[in-house]
């Protein structure tokens, strides 16, 4: 699958052009806008920006993709985009042992389906096809997709549309453990996913949505409890636990709001409730939702879901 990035309208991110617009926004697409209708991997290589772009796609296998019916939304990072990296990270991706990653960072610059710029703007996030979602915001009046500005919109392709982007977008690269890790919250978690042996499992490619209960909702649990959990004898007892905090696939908070319960890959099946504007999961309370990961999403919740 694709993803789509957003689309701002032409006039929307600048005044019409005159002599003095840059030439990405006049001479080059403007050819490419003018052009018989072509593919999307066809009208960038006659932009003749995208060099960099197409070079990747061609290393990631990915140009059939690009080149099939669609129809599907591209944010394009132009070669200015590609040169802004640190030295040497475009000659590392291009490396055949680095495919993957590399397929992971364009496939976050394609959303499924044609989005024209004033569907983009109306939307908060978009679901790329790496899985990740990427935020749309406004910043100094102008359009952005993951931080990236949108400098030109709505290229029409025969298999849908591109939008030209000044920088590229990097998704998440660590898993759910990792992130979890490095937020330094979620100690008494990191261990007790060591002690059942679930490390290597939440590392895998998923995607997940992990209830992350964060070290003050472990310290709730009655004294001695999670002691008594990390034991060896006790590890069937803690995975049950753990795997209660973990929903298969991707799922966001917004989707999140329209369930009544949360099917976990341990079998337990989490009630879902929304409260005063608080969504909580089996009487724990989502304290920070919607955290990206590479290989899913995490939620942080301040109980620990006991399953019965």
């Amino acid at each position: 699958m694709f993803l789509t990035a957003l689309i701002a309208s032409t006039t929307l991110l600048s005044p019409p052009c005159q002599s003095s617009c840059p030439m990405e926004m006049s001479e080059t697409l403007a050819g490419a806008r003018s052009s018989a209708p072509n593919d999307i991997v066809a009208v960038a290589a006659g932009a003749g920006d995208f060099n960099t772009l197409i070079a990747a796609a061609k290393a990631a296998g990915l140009v059939g993709v690009l080149q099939s019916d669609g129809p599907l939304t591209v944010f394009a990072p132009t070669d200015a985009a590609f040169a802004k990296l640190p030295k040497g990270t475009v000659e590392t991706l291009l490396k055949p042992e680095n495919k993957q990653a590399l397929v992971e960072i364009l496939t976050y610059h394609v959303v499924p389906g044609k989005l024209e710029a004033s569907d983009v703007l109306k939307k908060k996030t978009l679901d790329t096809a790496n899985g990740e979602r990427a935020k749309i915001a406004m910043k100094n009046g102008k359009p952005t997709i993951a931080g990236a500005n949108i400098v030109a919109t709505d290229i029409e392709a025969s298999n849908g549309v591109i939008h030209v982007i000044d920088a590229v977008m990097i998704p998440e690269q660590r898993d759910v453990v990792d992130v979890a890790v490095a937020a330094g919250t979620f100690k008494t978690l990191a261990a007790a996913l060591g002690a059942a042996d679930l490390v290597t499992t939440l590392k895998g490619k998923g995607p997940f949505t992990v209830l992350a209960p964060n070290d003050a909702a472990f310290a709730k649990l009655p004294k001695g409890t999670v002691e008594t959990l990390l034991l060896p004898e006790n590890k069937g007892k803690l995975k049950e636990i753990l795997l209660a905090h973990v929903v298969p696939g991707r799922v966001y908070s917004d989707q999140v709001v329209k369930l009544k319960m949360a099917p976990t890959v341990g079998g337990f099946k989490a009630p879902i409730t929304v409260k005063d504007g608080k969504v909580m999961v089996d009487g724990a309370t989502v304290v920070a939702a919607d955290i990206e990961a590479s290989n899913g999403v995490i939620h942080v919740i301040d109980t620990v879901i006991i399953p019965d």
